[in-house]
């Protein structure tokens, strides 16, 4: 089946006419879903501009969905955090060491209630047609790789509050080691923050679409990056996500990497009954030959992919995070976008 769905990320929200014109160009670059990526700094000082922006996009044809673009660290993205400026004591704590991280431990209730009340408001106030969950995770500590090509022995969290949760339901103190019993505990908890959340917001409005993208890794053996929703059949399962997607890989890999991922992912969402979808590197790298993306677009395509998405809006262009041609990226991927769409 074609793929259906092209999306690619924005952020820099601001003034609606501006964005409004941004709007007409991703439009004109064959997107027909727009991912809002709205962080905390947003959401506190330009909020009462969201909706018109969210309506702008709309005017422009495309569906609109919102991304807690780096909130608390829990999310990916750039972007600092207030909650962790203004929380020293509800952060994630290295398993190993017993060192704060620069991550909100998702398993504090300080930091539930400011997730939900973030993506709470939003849905009342901004109007957009669902959330997108970026790239979830548990930190990983800095620390020797193993010989695998997986992180190291490090991992989190063991703050006090998952310790108590890890006895109250075990029945004894939570290990240092990365023990069967820990890694079902995380990918319980990591899981549980994003099915209620996801599901107040289909209580309030059923037909908001909800996509969780997790980290795409090479095989569930050797390497995993133990980020808490590594065992993909987990998260596809829950019936509160719409999309199950997985993350963008480097063009510097082999195009076997990119083939794996596709074929797992595609298989893993259809024996759930979910919509697929997979990205594109659109910033910061860029194959060495734009021909690169025009194969793997018909790679996915043919795997049976639902949706393809990039990240992000003009390669990155004036970011540091460019990509070296970053404008030239952006019209590739347009072009692409296009051939598919017209299948």
């Amino acid at each position: 089946m074609a793929i259906q769905e092209t999306a690619v990320s924005y952020y820099g929200l601001g003034y609606v006419e501006h964005a409004a014109a941004d709007f007409e160009e991703i439009r004109a670059h064959h997107c027909t879903t727009v991912i809002l990526a709205v962080t905390e700094f947003e959401f506190d000082f330009w909020r009462p501009n969201l909706p018109a922006v969210v309506a702008a996009a709309r005017r422009a044809g495309l569906k609109v969905l919102l991304d807690p673009w780096g909130i608390g660290k829990f999310f990916g993205g750039e972007q600092v955090s207030l909650f962790l400026q203004n929380n020293l004591e509800n952060r994630q704590v290295s398993a190993l060491t017993d060192e704060k991280l620069n991550a909100a431990c998702f398993n504090t209730p300080a930091f539930r209630d400011y997730f939900m009340h973030f993506c709470l408001t939003l849905l009342r106030e901004a109007g957009a047609d669902g959330f997108f969950w970026d790239e979830p995770h548990y930190l990983l500590p800095k620390s020797y790789a193993s010989i695998t090509g997986g992180a190291g022995d490090d991992w989190s969290c063991r703050c006090p509050v998952c310790r108590k949760k890890f006895a109250d339901y075990y029945g004894y103190e939570m290990p240092k080691l990365l023990t069967d019993d820990v890694k079902q505990f995380r990918w319980r908890e990591a899981l549980e923050i994003l099915e209620e959340t996801s599901r107040r917001i289909k209580v309030f409005d059923p037909a908001q679409e909800i996509t969780i993208c997790v980290h795409a890794t090479l095989n569930t053996y050797y390497v995993t990056e133990q980020r808490g929703y590594d065992d993909w059949e987990r998260v596809a399962a829950s019936p509160y996500f719409d999309v199950f997607s997985t993350t963008i890989v480097s063009w510097e890999l082999p195009e076997p990497f990119f083939r794996s991922i596709a074929e797992r992912t595609a298989a893993v969402a259809k024996k759930y009954n979910k919509q697929s979808e997979r990205w594109l590197m659109g910033y910061y790298r860029q194959p060495d030959d734009f021909a690169q993306i025009d194969r793997m677009t018909d790679l996915y395509e043919s795997l049976g992919i639902d949706r393809l998405a990039a990240w992000t809006y003009r390669g990155g262009f004036g970011t540091r995070l460019a990509a070296p041609d970053a404008l030239g990226l952006w019209d590739c991927i347009g072009r692409n976008y296009k051939r598919i769409l017209k299948r």
